[in-house]
């Protein structure tokens, strides 16, 4: 390898190879930076290829693309935020190795926010969805007055939970959106960007726009990236060619308009590796889907597949009996172990690799309605940060939601790396959790609040009935009601009502505005009690 030192926690190469990475960590580089565009010459290897053989070499990795040493000032923001967060030193590469000093060099002349100019809070929040803000709320109700920051980009809040009856046609796409500035909680900082690092020895979070924040205590709560570009061909045909999903705001009214007008042919919906957000979304379309083919009559001319990556329909046994009954009733056709890993959306074919007798094998498969779940990892400046467990999202302490490294940083929501179910209602009990923990902290109390795991999934298995999935770590069965009011392992009428007329006021009149309805946090010391 051809390497050149810019300073002592920086060196430019030109290209490299995957295998060359682990070379690059036994001389002692902790990261890399890739300032190369995918596909500029015939077999370069691109950034995804990279960034593997850098995790296994157990090295960050980010790619920073630019096509001339010209540095635009996105690109300036994104490299300030990287050199900020990951681990030195750093190797960073391109063709030549050019660029890749120019992305140095533009870094050293953004303006310097650190060195006490930093603006200080109390607490700082990364990311304005359903668990920072449900945080910050909880926050203030227990202590008015507290300085907080939330950092959020985006001008509008989505309710998620929604967007299944949306793609059903039960919900309007606008019941599920807010403006930010209507759900901000009253009192607090929002800081309208986005985070670009973290550097949590020095208690500092780098935005995008170059700017510096300084806390006492830190919440990431940013939520996960939805990898749209991991599968070839998606993203240029979603929307059209009958390909959807609900996992997005505005492609949930056209998996709505494909099951309304599909009357035969092939219906084809996917499920990626595990983790994703909510995973009996994938399974919820479907069965919306078909009951509304079932009752138009039209089912028997429709072949349903569910093709799912995983080796079980549902990752709790208790509830599977009753989702198989409807895989039955819909005469779906179970594919697991069947990974999606392309699209052709012109020629409506869907290439699957699953495993095989004597290995891994691909198939292609025509579509008349593909509903498509992405695959999904830790937004960029979590991955590459040093709060990262091996997974990419936040490690924490799975009770105290305590980060092991850093004791004043917190994480909850998709961003955190518990092996509980990423849904909403994880959220919910583990913002008042954080909150109490936060305010210990601050106070130099010890913890006191823990979160036992708890996740619920409403299986919408058909309009008006729910199976009403609810449980905590290891599977363990959590109903919220007896089961003389309802049986959450049965489809029932109770079940659809709560997802369709309470879940929502909850969620906008209780979760967000710190009202702590069936969610107040369990005592440390109770979880810690032998069973």
């Amino acid at each position: 390898m051809n390497i050149r030192e810019v300073s002592p926690e920086y060196s430019v190469s030109p290209q490299l190879q995957p295998a060359e990475l682990a070379l690059a960590a036994q001389q002692g580089f902790r990261a890399i930076i890739c300032a190369r565009p995918d596909n500029e010459e015939p077999g370069q290897p691109n950034a995804a290829a990279m960034e593997e053989a850098a995790k296994a070499a157990g090295l960050g990795f980010v790619h920073i693309p630019i096509s001339s040493p010209l540095v635009d000032a996105p690109a300036a923001q994104r490299i300030t935020g990287a050199l900020a967060s990951l681990p030195k030193p750093i190797l960073g590469y391109c063709r030549t190795g050019k660029r890749a000093e120019a992305l140095w060099n533009a870094a050293q002349a953004m303006p310097s926010v650190t060195g006490g100019t930093a603006r200080r809070y109390d607490v700082v929040i990364v990311g304005g969805g359903s668990a920072g803000i449900a945080t910050a709320a909880s926050l203030l109700r227990r202590k008015p007055g507290l300085d907080i920051a939330i950092v959020e980009p985006a001008d509008v809040h989505y309710y998620q939970p929604g967007w299944t009856l949306v793609g059903a046609g039960v919900f309007r796409p606008e019941q599920t959106r807010r403006l930010m500035a209507e759900v901000m909680p009253r009192g607090v900082k929002w800081i309208k960007a986005a985070a670009a690092g973290f550097a949590p020895d020095e208690n500092l979070v780098h935005l995008t726009d170059g700017s510096t924040l300084s806390y006492q205590a830190l919440v990431v709560a940013t939520g996960l990236k939805l990898d749209w570009d991991a599968i070839p061909g998606l993203t240029e045909t979603l929307g059209r060619n009958g390909v959807t999903s609900n996992y997005r705001y505005d492609l949930a009214p056209y998996t709505e308009k494909l099951s309304a007008a599909l009357t035969s042919g092939r219906a084809i919906f996917t499920q990626p590796p595990m983790p994703i957000k909510c995973a009996g979304a994938p399974q919820k379309a479907m069965y919306l889907s078909c009951d509304r083919w079932l009752k138009a009559g039209t089912l028997k001319n429709i072949c349903v597949e569910f093709d799912n990556a995983g080796a079980v329909l549902f990752g709790v046994a208790a509830y599977v009996p009753a989702l198989m009954r409807y895989v039955e009733r819909y005469n779906i056709k179970l594919n697991f172990e069947t990974k999606l890993v392309a699209v052709n959306g012109n020629a409506r074919v869907a290439r699957f690799e699953r495993k095989g007798v004597d290995g891994p094998e691909t198939v292609e498969r025509e579509f008349d309605l593909l509903h498509v779940v992405p695959p999904q990892v830790a937004p960029d400046c979590v991955r590459t940060s040093t709060l990262a467990a091996p997974s990419g999202f936040v490690a924490v302490d799975e009770a105290t939601l305590q980060h092991p490294s850093f004791p004043n940083v917190f994480a909850l929501g998709d961003a955190c790396a518990t092996s509980n179910a990423k849904t909403a209602a994880a959220a919910r009990q583990q913002a008042p959790v954080v909150a109490v923990n936060v305010l210990a902290l601050l106070d130099g109390r010890p913890l006191a609040a823990a979160y036992d795991g708890y996740g619920s999934c409403p299986l919408t298995v058909e309009r008006g009935r729910i199976v009403l999935a609810e449980f905590g770590y290891g599977g363990k069965l959590m109903p919220t009601f007896p089961t003389w009011l309802l049986d959450g392992t049965k489809p029932t009428r109770a079940a659809w009502f709560l997802k369709d007329r309470v879940l929502p006021t909850i969620y906008w009149q209780g979760m967000l505005k710190g009202r702590e309805w069936l969610a107040r946090p369990k005592p440390l010391i109770a979880l810690a009690q032998p069973r």
